[in-house]
């Protein structure tokens, strides 16, 4: 709980996922990817429930294996690659007050960040109270000034790729920018009920992680580096089969 408010940790995990298939059931370090965001909403001293919205029956039993609560399923009109965050969240809140289980809080955790963990939600959970927030999103630092980045033509020419004022200057010059890096979106339910989607219009507080466990999951070589920071995770009991 935050306060007096209940808190429902959500992991949106559907079966279908094209650059990297069947990413969250795909074992790291020993368990499905899946496993590690369930654990880690688990250990949490705030979080009053986890629960798993997806349409696979695979994913739903290694959730249930894991101690998450699935619900219901995913209906297949929000499982498409089109489906947005928002819709997930939404279906989400309105099917559990239908049977009467509201919450104050929310927090999407999704699985493709395995390495965040218990003590950053934690953390992102006073400091949302801290700043009386309506939500908190996870950042990391850019790993590179973005005056170093241009769109290159057809022809590959680097003509102009960066401006004479930023021509050398030293790294440290140039401003520290963040980036959203999908492990940790908190908010108020009656704010994101407001529509105005994950990020919201105002309101909302940057959460910053350091790129280590700011890793996100999208492709085999995201899937390598996470297994190589977790070479000495500590395995998991076997899964059913």
């Amino acid at each position: 709980m935050i306060g007096s408010g209940r808190l429902l940790a959500l992991i949106a995990a559907r079966g279908g996922s094209k650059r990297l298939p069947r990413k969250n059931v795909l074992k790291l370090a020993g368990k499905s990817l899946i496993a590690w965001s369930i654990e880690a909403g688990l250990r949490s001293k705030y979080v009053d429930r986890v629960i798993v919205s997806t349409d696979d029956e695979e994913i739903a039993e290694i959730s249930k294996y894991y101690g998450a609560d699935v619900p219901f399923m995913r209906p297949m009109e929000l499982s498409r690659d089109t489906t947005s965050s928002m819709d997930v969240i939404l279906h989400s809140i309105r099917t559990l007050e239908k049977n009467g289980d509201r919450y104050e809080y929310l927090l999407l955790l999704q699985p493709t960040s395995p390495l965040r963990t218990e003590h950053h939600i934690d953390e992102a959970v006073k400091f949302l109270a801290e700043k009386a927030a309506d939500g908190v999103i996870g950042v990391t630092e850019i790993e590179h000034p973005i005056e170093w980045t241009n769109k290159l033509p057809e022809n590959l020419s680097m003509d102009g790729f960066i401006s004479e004022e930023n021509q050398g200057k030293p790294y440290q010059d140039f401003p520290q920018r963040y980036r959203i890096n999908g492990a940790i979106y908190l908010y108020k339910v009656s704010a994101i009920m407001m529509g105005d989607g994950v990020f919201l219009k105002k309101g909302s507080y940057a959460y910053k992680m350091d790129q280590m466990d700011s890793i996100d999951i999208d492709t085999q070589d995201d899937f390598l580096i996470a297994e190589a920071l977790m070479a000495h995770s500590q395995k998991s009991k076997p899964e059913p089969s």
